[in-house]
C-alpha cells in the first residue's frame, strides 16, 4: 500500500488544484526576477564587454579621420576616438591614453585602419599591446588584418612595427639628402619665416622681456631666444644696457 506524502507544500498544490499551483510559480518567477532587471539594467548603461572600440589619428591639424572613422564603423567598431597628433610617441595623446587607462575592459579590441596609426616607433606599439594584453584585450589591424588575440598575430605585428619603423628612417635619410642637394645647388631657402626677426631684436633692445616679445609677434618664447642668440644679442648686455639707459635718464 502506497502511503501519503507528508511534504505540506505538494498537499496544498494537490487540494488547490492547478490554478493556485500556477499562481505559486508565477510569484516565484516574479520575486527572481526582480534583481535580474536590476543587473541587466545596469549592463546596458555600461558598454557591453567584447566590444570594438575604434582609433583613428592623423598627424596635422588640416588632415581629416572621416575615411578611417568610416573603415572603422564597417568593420563593427561601436565607439570610435579621434585625435590630432605626431606619432613618433605616446606623448600627447590624451585619446588613446584614456582607451587604454579607462575605456577598454576585458575582451574588448582596441581596433585601427592601418598599424601607423598607433604610432611609428615598434617600441611604442609594442608596448601599447602589452598593456592591453594585462588589461585583458587585444589589437585588431584592419588593413593588413592583423588580430594579437593569438600569437600568430603578436609575431606579425611585430614584423611590421620593425618594418614601418625602418620605412621612415629611410624617409628621413632621403629627406636629408634631397636637403644637401638643395644646398649644394643654392636653391635650398630653408623654411619660411613665419615672424619679424628684426622686430624681436629690436624690441629687446628696448628692454621688453621675452614673453611680452612673444606676444607682440606672434611667437613662441623659445623663438624669441633663438632669434636673438643667432642675431648674436646677449642677453646679459641688453640687461646692462638697459639698465644703464633708464638710469641716464632718470639722471636727466
Amino acid at each position: 500500500m502506497r502511503s501519503e506524502p507528508t511534504n505540506s507544500t505538494a498537499r496544498k498544490a494537490r487540494t488547490a488544484g492547478p490554478e493556485a499551483t500556477a499562481r505559486q510559480k508565477g510569484s516565484a518567477q516574479g520575486r527572481w526576477a526582480q534583481p535580474a532587471s536590476k543587473a541587466s539594467a545596469l549592463r546596458a548603461s555600461q558598454p557591453s564587454p567584447g566590444q570594438l572600440i575604434g582609433y583613428a589619428r592623423v598627424s596635422t591639424a588640416d588632415q581629416d579621420t572621416a575615411i578611417q572613422e568610416a573603415k572603422l564603423r564597417v568593420g563593427g567598431c561601436t565607439l570610435i576616438r579621434t585625435e590630432k597628433a605626431s606619432g613618433r610617441s605616446r606623448e600627447g595623446r590624451s585619446e588613446l591614453d584614456a582607451i587604454v587607462a579607462f575605456i577598454i575592459r576585458p575582451g574588448d579590441a582596441l581596433v585601427v585602419v592601418k598599424l601607423d596609426r598607433l604610432g611609428r616607433s615598434t617600441r611604442d606599439v609594442l608596448n601599447l599591446v602589452h598593456e592591453l594584453d594585462q588589461r585583458g584585450a587585444s589589437l585588431r589591424v584592419l588593413e593588413p588584418v592583423i588580430d594579437t588575440g593569438g600569437p600568430m598575430g603578436r609575431m606579425v605585428l611585430t614584423v611590421l612595427g620593425m618594418v614601418a619603423e625602418m620605412e621612415l628612417g629611410f624617409i628621413k635619410d632621403r629627406q636629408r639628402a634631397g636637403i644637401e642637394a638643395a644646398k649644394t645647388k643654392g636653391v635650398y631657402k630653408g623654411r619660411p619665416v613665419t615672424f619679424d626677426h628684426a622686430k624681436i631684436v629690436a624690441l629687446r633692445r628696448e628692454g621688453m622681456g621675452a614673453t611680452d616679445i612673444a606676444r607682440a609677434v606672434g611667437c613662441k618664447r623659445g623663438n624669441v631666444y633663438k632669434t636673438l642668440k643667432a642675431a648674436g644679442v646677449a642677453e646679459a648686455k641688453l640687461v646692462r644696457d638697459t639698465a644703464s639707459k633708464q638710469i641716464q635718464g632718470n639722471r636727466s
